[in-house]
């Protein structure tokens, strides 16, 4: 069966991200919505409802089914939730306490450009926290905020696998090692140039 998470190019690659939706028979269908860059559709009932049946039958399908949604609207609408839990005989409890349970699961749309910063030890040790201040400062957000203009959402990891090149963070799926204030304000100047 088709990845229900992601087709398309890898991070970096000209092509945009697009979720891959199982359709009934094994076969998939490939919305054109891109996931990166926080690109989104708006929200759509009946899409949702299609993204949704793509999964029926399927043991475990409740995470598949969000990471999809999430794929193709950016986040989880709050209207979702009652759509899953029917399709899938849970209680709207249920299928809340999974998407607030994970952080990878948005609530609100992101912002454009999504940037991810590492706070595992190894990243504190090479000066992540005095990064993070200075990034907060300069966006004038928080984590799991978007900017006022909507240009950036701030998130936090824990381990990105590139300790060796601390500190480190995710800018667009982009990920970039040794980061200091200056090397981070000019990735931002790319981005929104």
């Amino acid at each position: 069966m088709t990845d229900p998470r992601h087709s398309g190019t890898e991070a970096g690659g000209n092509a945009p991200l697009s979720a891959s939706i199982p359709m009934a028979g094994g076969s998939s269908r490939l919305l054109d919505a891109p996931l990166a860059g926080g690109s989104s559709r708006p929200w759509d009932a009946a899409l949702a409802q299609q993204i949704i049946d793509g999964f029926a039958g399927q043991r475990g399908a409740l995470l598949p089914m969000l990471h999809a949604l999430q794929g193709c609207f950016g986040c989880i609408d709050d209207a979702a939730l009652p759509l899953l839990a029917r399709s899938l005989n849970l209680s709207r409890a249920d299928v809340h306490g999974v998407v607030t349970f994970y952080h990878d699961f948005r609530r609100s749309r992101p912002g454009r450009h999504i940037l991810k910063v590492c706070r595992a030890e190894a990243c504190q040790a090479m000066g992540a926290d005095a990064l993070i201040a200075h990034i907060k400062d300069h966006l004038s957000v928080d984590f799991h905020e978007t900017t006022a203009d909507g240009a950036f959402s701030l998130e936090a990891v824990y381990c990105l696998g590139n300790c060796a090149l601390s500190p480190a963070l995710i800018l667009d799926e982009k990920l970039v090692g040794r980061v200091t204030p200056a090397r981070f304000d000019a990735l931002v100047a790319g981005v929104r140039s």
